[in-house]
């Protein structure tokens, strides 16, 4: 029934006019380019290879850079054309968190750079995205730094309203230091290797610490006030995201220090850091496991009474797909059966859950009643 109502109603008719596309649209939408690059990154790392397998995956990556695309012109001209109601994102408490997404969407993008682009561009793939990594890295930061501060400063929050969102534009910098564990042994020089590496290590610390202090404040946030509004039940997953990417992290430099720290002099630095970062992506992983359950536990919770569906269902997505990253990762170090296992389970649930999202993401879309901006809510017009 739905499908018949999403090919027979005119684009847009939940909206007063096409144009509201833009006066709405709102950075939540860049979640969905961070759910569809972490579905293309599990699928290459996979223990074992199906016919097509890294098709799907390269195709899923060039639709996400044309998401990325369309949702950066779509909220480019939103400032452009709607500025003084576009500029008011940065007193709301919620979708302001949102800026986040936007490095973590790009540095999906930036990986499968690495991944799909140097076969078919060879160099020009790396300098790429290598120029890309440093515009991420900035991007990451400045939300780390400058969203926090607005928190403090012009926003209003209080501890029975606080959700897992408060993690996004923190998480950014981790990513983007994952990114760069992936970057470095595909450049040239080891003077680069070297700067990319220690500014990822950088950004670990920049980032991890501080939201471990924010998921300290969530427990207790959780078990004095209970769950959040439905419409916020996704949120219950986004705490997996930084345990996760953290643990992912900690490989990834860990693996690239030995080789580069030697070339630098340091040798007996990179093989601490490299049993280091083993170590610690075990012991992060099994926080993981941690949140992961309690993640289900409360999302059976919710479904209940129904979890109505917003693009906040794409916080679902890349938590549980860096979640399987790490898994696979550990399967593939380890030799370990158990975490290839795992894994694989985690990226088919990701698969079946990425599907549905983008279905109803798409018809949502296509209605427009997806197009809702909380900051002007309240204005008419």
């Amino acid at each position: 029934m739905s499908q018949a109502i999403f090919i027979t109603r005119k684009p847009f008719s939940q909206l007063s006019h096409p144009r509201e596309v833009i006066r709405q649209f709102t950075p939540n939408w860049f979640a969905a380019t961070m759910g569809t690059g972490i579905l293309s990154a599990v699928l290459t790392q996979l223990p074992f290879r199906m016919p097509g397998l890294l098709v799907v995956a390269e195709a899923l990556w060039m639709l996400n850079i044309v998401l990325f695309l369309v949702f950066s012109f779509l909220y480019t001209a939103r400032w452009v054309m709607f500025f003084d109601e576009a500029r008011r994102v940065f007193g709301h408490s919620t979708v302001s968190m949102f800026f986040g997404t936007i490095p973590m969407g790009m540095a999906t993008i930036i990986n499968g750079l690495l991944t799909f682009g140097v076969s078919r561009w060879g160099a020009e793939a790396v300098h790429l995205a290598h120029l890309l990594w440093w515009l991420d890295v900035a991007m990451s930061v400045a939300c780390g730094v400058l969203i926090p501060f607005m928190m403090f400063t012009r926003q209003a929050h209080s501890i029975d309203q606080m959700t897992a969102v408060w993690l996004l534009p923190v998480v950014a910098a981790e990513v983007a230091a994952a990114s760069g564990g992936l970057l470095a042994p595909h450049l040239a020089d080891s003077h680069s290797q070297f700067s990319v590496l220690i500014t990822s290590y950088a950004l670990w610390g920049f980032s991890v610490p501080v939201a471990f202090s924010i998921l300290t404040i969530l427990l207790l946030r959780m078990a004095l006030h209970k769950l959040p509004h439905e419409n916020m039940a996704a949120s219950s997953w986004l705490a997996l995201g930084p345990i996760s990417t953290g643990a992912f992290g900690l490989m990834v430099l860990g693996a690239d220090s030995p080789t580069i720290f030697a070339a630098n002099g340091l040798s007996g630095v990179g093989d601490i850091a490299s049993g280091l970062g083993l170590i610690g992506g075990i012991i992060l992983w099994g926080v993981g496991v941690w949140w992961l359950l309690m993640a289900l536990l409360i999302t059976v919770r919710y479904l209940r009474n129904g979890i109505p569906f917003n693009l906040g269902w794409w916080g679902f997505t890349f938590p549980l797909g860096v979640f399987a990253l790490t898994t696979l990762k550990l399967g593939a170090v380890l030799n370990l059966a158990f975490f290839s296992l795992f894994g694989t389970v985690l990226v088919a649930s990701l698969t079946l859950l990425w599907l549905v999202i983008m279905r109803r993401t798409l018809i949502g879309a296509y209605k427009g009643e997806l197009f809702v901006s909380p900051c002007i809510a309240g204005l008419k017009g």
